[in-house]
């Protein structure tokens, strides 16, 4: 795990990089920065011990921020149905960003599997050098293109700065605190449908435990021109296989509600080859982990 090192993480309160932030703070000076719109979330981060600025990424006006950053992390991401607010604050306000800290020894900009062109097989292991496209993710129609903007413009930085940059396409990540799976958890719990696309939707988890651990790796893999890699869990499994399991654990029959989105992804399941070149395997099974997240947040109902 790095040490003694001055990081700025973007989007601290996020729920990749706010158990990320606290990992990290431990035994570094972090920065966090955002918009930090959501009542109490800067607060929050602040208790990691990070410290914060409050500022839009996309302006291109860094106040205080300073310049001397060891390792950037940038995590922060935008999303909506606006495709020029997308580019904005994807494309626009990681060349700002990487522009500012150009000094530091190297930089990680988080994408997503959702860069690569749909496959018809749910079950495809997208590999780094398969075809781009736009999925039009839900909820975000803009994710696709602007994420893939953003990477066009981190490889630029990489290349005219001569900053080291690793392009992250992170699969679904999950924890305790955040992610796809606990919604779907949250939803099993209440009683609730689980909805989703289609049967089967297969996606690679990673948990919080692995995502810090793989960081410094990572990092230490960053390039000029950028590397790029997915970084998602070593194990596919589907939104039914998982519900099921996570009901299994609470004594209850999950309800899977199937509703096809045309032009949607068939399945976000990455091939982890070259990531697990760099960081060694994932050490958190799957079933390992949501049954963590199971006991963390209904400890009282688990079986």
């Amino acid at each position: 795990m790095l040490a003694d090192e001055k990081i700025l993480i973007t989007g601290p309160a996020g729920r990749i990089a706010f158990p990320l932030a606290g990992t990290l703070a431990a035994d570094n000076e972090v920065w966090g920065v955002a918009r930090f719109s959501a009542p109490g979330s800067r607060e929050e981060v602040e208790a990691l011990g990070v410290r914060t600025l409050a500022l839009d990424l996309a302006d291109g006006e860094f106040g205080e921020l300073p310049t001397d950053f060891t390792y950037v992390l940038h995590i922060a991401h935008a999303h909506g149905d606006d495709y020029d607010a997308a580019l904005r604050g994807n494309a626009e306000a990681t060349g700002l960003l990487l522009e500012h800290c150009r000094s530091a020894k190297a930089a990680l900009v988080m994408s997503t599997l959702t860069v690569y062109r749909p496959h018809p097989d749910p079950w495809h292991p997208f590999r780094e050098d398969d075809a781009l496209g736009d999925q039009k993710a839900v909820p975000a129609a803009t994710y696709s293109v602007s994420k893939i903007a953003q990477e066009a413009v981190a490889r630029y930085c990489a290349r005219s700065f001569d900053l080291p940059i690793v392009i992250a396409r992170m699969g679904s990540a999950y924890g305790d605190r955040a992610g796809l799976p606990r919604i779907h958890l949250d939803a099993i719990a209440a009683g609730e449908p689980v909805t989703t696309r289609w049967d089967p939707i297969p996606y690679s988890p990673i948990h919080d435990d692995d995502i810090a651990a793989q960081v410094e790796s990572l990092l230490g893999a960053a390039s000029v021109p950028a590397t790029i890699v997915n970084w998602c869990g070593d194990e596919a499994v589907s939104v039914q296989e998982w519900s099921a399991y996570m009901g299994e654990l609470l004594g209850v029959e999950p309800t899977i509600e199937v509703s096809p989105i045309e032009c949607a992804s068939f399945g976000s399941v990455g091939d982890t080859t070259k990531r697990r070149s760099i960081t060694g395997p994932c050490t958190v099974h799957w079933r390992d982990g949501f049954r963590r997240m199971v006991e963390h947040n209904y400890p009282d109902r688990v079986r």
